[in-house]
């Protein structure tokens, strides 16, 4: 039997090769194959979005040989694989490690798994790979990894989950890493069920913090003389679970239509999105003081506009990490936001205002955050309007609450946690 990797190359291959001449009486054999894939993905997308992940999953980890027994030697360096060229939050803490471990003079090279280039490549022979590809995904990405880059090394798999049950279209990757990184506890333990080694790897956001750019607030179109709240999220990431509709209500309970309060809601990705954006603009249409950016911005203005804002709002339902908190706090930014899941790793009373919650039933329309028997938090719209009011009329708070956020970011993510991961798969640092 043919293994399931030649199949597929071979069925690409076919779908790719030159068309043949006098291929039928009534039509090309170009014709006959563009039927043949419309068909296919007509039918293909008539089945249950839930079975078409499973699908997906099963044959792509079919697809790769599962890694085999490595151990933790010496080596000289660690490769890094991960979305370097998307703006998302795999991409940026893919580039976050790679800054820090610059800093710690580590050699570090880099695989993008959308370019499929190596670069700088000043790596040992048995670099360990750490893949910030989430398991879904991991094997579809190695089927595209020379050889040579996902054999003879060990590879770890960086991911990051918001539930604290992972669904049954991670376990397939399992085979195909030897041990696992997460971004926080909360994430680790869902993780911990897959029955590989797990470590806690923090983003090191207070030794690789990056630095906004010159952007102020004239540059943004945004006025002077009033308080600021910021929500920033994509909406890739499920519109449910980033809470865009309650941060709308708890600003509008807070302060109705005051001008001297403005609301930005910054949303990332809307191009495929339309219905959820068009929500949103709906929601927002009659009310003067609530704006809607959805500029596309380079990390450093995504900072910029952060720092221009006095309030950080992250009502979220779940966070494996949290960077849009973590990266407001590293700036000195008050954070309001929800007290649940892995921002409370690194945000409370001393240096943010956490709000209020109730577990509820896990529900994603997309069907991606939707787990049975699983919950996740509602935030409660009073607590986050009585936190927005409160820092809001007090900049003292706002100062003393975001230079505390500040300090504990760079206490608290420090590289520590990834300079120990490092050294335990045979780096030397």
């Amino acid at each position: 039997m043919a293994r399931p990797l030649s199949v597929i190359r071979t069925m690409s291959h076919r779908l790719r090769a030159p068309l043949a001449p006098n291929c039928g009486e009534n039509g090309t054999h170009e014709t006959m194959t563009k039927r043949s894939l419309s068909i296919f993905h007509k039918v293909w997308q008539m089945l249950p979005a839930r079975l078409r992940r499973q699908f997906f999953a099963r044959v792509t980890a079919l697809a790769v040989p599962p890694v085999r027994p490595f151990p933790a030697i010496l080596a000289h360096g660690i490769i890094i694989a991960g979305e370097f060229s998307r703006s998302s939050g795999l991409g940026e803490g893919a580039r976050l490690m790679v800054k820090a471990l610059r800093d710690m003079n580590i050699p570090c090279a880099t695989w993008d798994i959308d370019r499929r280039v190596l670069e700088g490549n000043h790596t040992g022979p048995a670099a360990p790979l750490v893949m910030h590809v989430n398991a879904p995904m991991l094997p579809y990405a190695q089927l595209f990894m020379p050889r040579s880059l996902r054999t003879g090394r060990r590879i770890v798999g960086y991911w990051a989950w918001e539930l604290e049950v992972v669904p049954q279209t991670w376990r397939p990757a399992r085979r195909h890493v030897h041990e696992i990184w997460a971004p926080s506890h909360f994430t680790a333990n869902a993780l911990r069920t897959l029955g590989r080694k797990v470590r806690v790897v923090e983003h090191p956001l207070g030794l690789a913090g990056q630095q906004p750019s010159l952007r102020n607030r004239e540059s943004f179109g945004l006025p002077e003389d009033c308080v600021i709240v910021l929500v920033s999220f994509s909406l890739s990431s499920s519109m449910v679970r980033k809470s865009p509709v309650e941060s709308i209500r708890a600003f509008r309970n807070a302060f109705g239509d005051r001008q001297d309060r403005l609301l930005i809601l910054k949303i990332g990705h809307t191009e495929h999105y339309s219905h959820d954006l068009g929500m949103i603009e709906e929601l927002v249409k009659d009310v003067p003081n609530i704006r809607i950016l959805t500029e596309d911005l380079t990390g450093p203005d995504r900072l910029a506009l952060t720092a221009c804002a006095d309030i950080v709002l992250s009502l979220h339902r779940s966070e494996g990490f949290g960077l849009v908190v973590a990266e407001a706090m590293s700036l000195g930014r008050c954070v309001v936001a929800t007290d649940w899941s892995a921002t409370t790793e690194f945000l409370d009373l001393t240096c943010g205002l956490p709000v209020a919650y109730t577990l509820v039933p896990a529900h994603d329309p997309r069907g991606i955050w939707e787990m049975p028997e699983t919950d996740w938090a509602l935030p409660d719209i009073d607590s986050a309007a009585q936190a927005l009011r409160r820092a809001a009329d007090d900049p003292d708070l706002r100062a003393r609450l975001g230079e505390n956020a500040e300090k504990r970011i760079k206490a608290r993510l420090n590289g520590e946690t990834l300079m120990t991961a490092v050294r335990a798969i045979g780096v030397a640092g």
